[in-house]
């Protein structure tokens, strides 16, 4: 991944909105690729179908990692500190995916968003970061949305706990990206192992029937299959699989519990 499509998405952030960001990031990736063609004809005419048949998963992709950065800048921010360990999430998996290269361009975006909250301040950013959300919500369909809210869980939980700031905030992400605040709470039960916690990952009570049960997981296992996420590229494919995983270990508990 090279430095035009990390410069592109942050000027455009700044410059034009959320927006913009995106829009900008998807022609600094187009710059990109084009500039490594050459002009003879059968050769452009092959980058040309390479192109229609590519830009929009590869455009679907890059709204995806933008959007992840600029709404973990708001995670890592929630309580006032950026803690080293939710930043080298971040950075790892942009590292293991793309290359140091990419890590470190991820790396700065995020700290010059952290510069632009201290510049708008934090009511007005929120602000900014609301709008981000709606636009994600607008373009971004709700398995995609899910898998983001997935990663952001992942980033409030990598200093080892998810605190009442971290909390709000996930849940205002959730909210803005039109999304249920149960959804951040069963994820952040994915990886318990005990009966309460496999209800919560479901979203129902203990005293739920077997029929509310059986359609709860129905509704889970459709949302959250990895094949409604394979666009977006192996990694987030493979952070769905795992989490399709807890979420059948946790119907596998209750199931076991009650008998089904």
């Amino acid at each position: 991944m090279g430095l035009g499509k990390w410069i592109a998405g942050y000027l455009g952030w700044v410059v034009l909105g959320p927006l913009g960001g995106i829009l900008a990031f998807l022609i600094g990736s187009f710059i990109e690729s084009a500039s490594g063609t050459t002009t003879g004809g059968s050769r452009q005419s092959s980058f040309e179908q390479q192109q229609e048949e590519g830009d929009q998963q590869q455009g679907d992709r890059n709204s995806f990692l933008l959007s992840m950065l600029v709404m973990a800048a708001y995670i890592i921010k929630a309580d006032g500190r950026v803690m080293h360990s939710e930043m080298e999430l971040v950075r790892n998996f942009l590292r293991q995916n793309f290359g140091a290269e990419a890590a470190q361009q991820g790396n700065d975006i995020m700290l010059k968003l952290f510069d632009e909250e201290k510049r708008q301040g934090r009511i007005a950013f929120r602000r900014t970061i609301r709008q981000s959300c709606q636009e994600a919500a607008r373009y971004m369909d709700y398995s995609g949305r899910l898998q983001l809210l997935n990663f952001l869980v992942m980033i409030a939980q990598a200093d080892g706990g998810v605190d009442d700031a971290e909390l709000t905030a996930l849940k205002e992400l959730a909210l803005w990206m039109q999304m249920q605040e149960s959804e951040v709470d069963s994820m952040l039960h994915m990886k318990g192992d005990s009966l309460d916690d496999a209800y919560r990952v479901l979203g129902v009570s203990p005293q739920a029937t077997d029929e509310e049960l059986k359609r709860a997981y129905r509704r889970l296992a459709l949302e959250h299959h990895p094949d409604r996420v394979a666009k977006l590229g192996d990694d987030v494919r493979r952070a769905a699989e795992k989490k399709f995983q807890e979420i059948n270990a946790a119907k596998e508990r209750i199931w076991k519990a009650r008998g089904l």
